[in-house]
Formats: structure tokens, C-alpha cells, sequence
């Protein structure tokens, strides 16, 4: 039988932890002889919003800036990104007669009929559209050598048209820029590729007459090796974790954000809050001593923040308040008038 003073401590250890959950918590703890980790994380920011974030940016403690981005950096490009309601690619594939939207980005799909994705590929083909503000922040951060790397989930290749070194990139579900006879696996380049596309042509293999797909990574393929590599050596070395655009509910690529160490801040740039844990996944990872998602609304949310609203909107105030913002102009208009002198030759 518990004693009165062990009764009280029990009861305000549950009301700190967060009443019923918290009480449970306490209880499993108990019971598993898991005590959770030894330290409290240790809190870098000074402030868990933006000012926080960039005060910390203008420290000399952030030196090591990873960059995770999705399909809504690309969105105000014109490009549509996958589960946006009325919008969203996958609500807007009727056309194609597929038996459910995602077959057009399947490998067995793709075998029998290819010809979905090719029309797909054409209307979405890089060299179509200009880089946006949040490309061009990507650039300005490797520009002040602070970008570490820059993982991305999209294929449209607008990081390397904004000028993003290819050292510095990581394209975790691979890019329109090379292509593989999927019999043969001939390699292929991207203006061969697009020289049959906007021909109307199926691109078939030179060699053996396979069809050549472009090296984008479709449902049932492993992750490029660049992927992994980079994630091992990369996330320990972390500063700061941005991430921008992303639903985070493709793995591997969401788990990406628990690989920082415990300290590392994180921010969101995303029209919603994305990647936060439920209530039992947090307590349970929490028992073991690990962060599992964002901790964005938790009480013991020491070093998330979320920026929401527009990927361009939230990366120009970033800009201004860090006093980048002439510097991120002049790359915009630059890209700009790059792509039109291209345009004219």
C-alpha cells in the first residue's frame, strides 16, 4: 500500500504529465522499469516561432542546414503536387481510364500499359516551368554555406534549374534528368527522352526495343543509394531541419525528420500542420526515450515550430527577417531572366 506523501507525489507527477494519459504513462514507466531518457533534450531555441528560428540561423551554431521539401515548394509553378482536394494530380487523372489514380507511378502498371504516364510525363515535362521563391531560398542558403543538403521528394528538376549544386541534392524519388530501358537498361538523357515524348512517341529502347522510363522512382522500386548514404552521414550533423511542402506520409522520406539529434531544431513551412504523432504513438515513443514526429502541440515540445500557410510566403519572410531579402530578389530575377534567354534560343 502506497504511502501519503508517495500518493501525493504520484498524483502531482500525473497532473504534470497531463492528466489521464500522463497518469498511464507514469504507470507503464513504472511497471517496465523504463525510465526514459537520462537528460531533457537540450532547448535551443530561444523562442519557439520564427524569431526563434532565426535568431538560431544567425548564430554560430547553426552552420549545418538540411532542407526536406515536397511537391507544394513547386506548386506555385504551375505544377499541381498529388492529394490536394479538386486539385491535387490524383483527383485530376480521370482521363487516363487507370483502374485507381497511384497505377500511373506503378512498376507492374507500367510494364502492361505505359502509355498513361508518358501523356502525364508530357504535360508535366521539365523545361516547362521556372523555379519558385522557395527554390531560390534552397540556393541563397547554399549561396551563405549553410545548406548542408537538400532532400527532395519531387521529380520536376527545378533545383538544378535554380542553380542548386548537384553535390548538395538529394533526389530521394529520382528526376526526369536520365533515363533506363527497363529491359536492357540502356542509359538514356533527358532530351532524348523529351525528343520522343513531344513526338508522340512511346520511348522505346534503341537497343533492344524496351520501353525506356525515365529514372523516377515508381511504387515497388528501392530509393536511390544516394539516398541512404546521405542520411547516415548527414543527419547527425544537423543544425537546423527545415522541411516545406510536404504531406510527410511517404516513407521513408517522413521518417527523415527523427533522424536529426534530439536538440535539433525543426521547422514546417507547409499549408497545414503535417507529421505530428497521435497521443499513443507520442506516449509510447516517449516511454523509450525517443521523439517520434513533430512535437508541435506537446507540453514537452522543446524545439518545433511551424511556419503555415503558402512554401513562397513563408521562405520570403524568412528572407526579410534575416536580411536576405535583396539578395533572395536579385536570385528570382535572375532566374527569371535566364529562363527567358533560354527561351529565345
Amino acid at each position: 500500500v502506497a504511502s501519503k506523501d508517495e500518493t501525493t507525489e504520484s498524483s502531482e507527477d500525473e497532473e504534470h504529465e497531463g492528466g489521464a494519459l500522463g497518469g498511464l504513462m507514469s504507470y507503464m514507466k513504472q511497471k517496465l522499469n523504463i525510465s526514459g531518457p537520462q537528460e531533457p533534450p537540450v532547448k535551443v531555441l530561444s523562442s519557439l516561432d520564427v524569431d526563434g528560428v532565426v535568431q538560431h540561423m544567425k548564430s554560430d551554431n547553426c552552420r549545418n542546414i538540411i532542407t526536406m521539401a515536397g511537391a507544394g515548394i513547386s506548386t506555385s509553378a504551375g505544377i499541381p503536387d498529388f492529394r490536394s482536394p479538386e486539385s491535387g494530380l490524383y483527383n485530376n487523372l480521370q482521363k487516363y481510364n487507370l483502374p485507381y489514380p497511384e497505377a500511373i507511378f506503378e512498376l507492374n502498371y507500367f510494364r502492361k500499359n505505359p502509355q498513361p504516364f508518358f501523356t502525364l510525363a508530357k504535360e508535366l515535362y521539365p523545361g516547362s516551368f521556372d523555379p519558385t521563391p522557395c527554390h531560390y531560398f534552397i540556393k541563397l542558403l547554399e549561396n551563405k554555406g549553410l545548406l548542408l543538403r537538400h532532400f527532395t521528394q519531387n521529380i520536376d528538376t527545378l533545383e538544378y534549374v535554380a542553380g542548386i549544386s548537384e553535390d548538395k541534392l538529394v533526389e530521394a524519388h529520382g528526376s526526369f534528368r536520365t533515363a533506363h530501358c527497363i529491359q536492357c537498361r540502356k542509359l538514356y538523357h533527358q532530351n532524348w527522352v523529351k525528343d520522343q515524348l513531344f513526338s508522340d512517341h512511346i520511348p522505346s529502347c534503341t537497343e533492344c526495343a524496351g520501353v525506356v522510363k525515365p529514372d523516377i522512382v515508381f511504387f515497388g522500386e528501392g530509393l536511390p543509394d544516394k539516398f541512404f548514404q546521405r542520411l547516415s552521414s548527414d543527419f547527425p550533423s544537423c543544425d537546423l531541419l527545415i522541411i516545406m511542402g510536404t504531406s510527410l506520409t511517404v516513407q521513408p522520406f517522413a521518417s527523415l525528420i527523427d533522424n536529426v539529434p534530439a536538440s535539433c531544431p525543426r521547422l514546417l513551412i507547409n499549408r497545414e500542420a503535417v507529421g505530428e504523432s497521435d497521443s499513443v504513438m507520442s506516449m509510447l515513443q516517449n516511454l523509450m526515450g525517443k521523439s517520434g514526429g513533430l512535437q508541435l502541440k506537446s507540453p514537452h515540445n522543446t524545439r518545433d515550430v511551424a511556419l503555415l500557410g503558402d512554401c513562397d510566403d513563408g521562405c520570403l519572410l524568412l528572407a526579410e527577417k534575416l536580411g536576405w531579402k535583396e539578395e533572395l530578389d536579385e536570385l528570382i530575377v535572375a532566374g527569371k531572366k535566364n529562363g527567358t534567354d533560354e527561351a529565345k534560343v
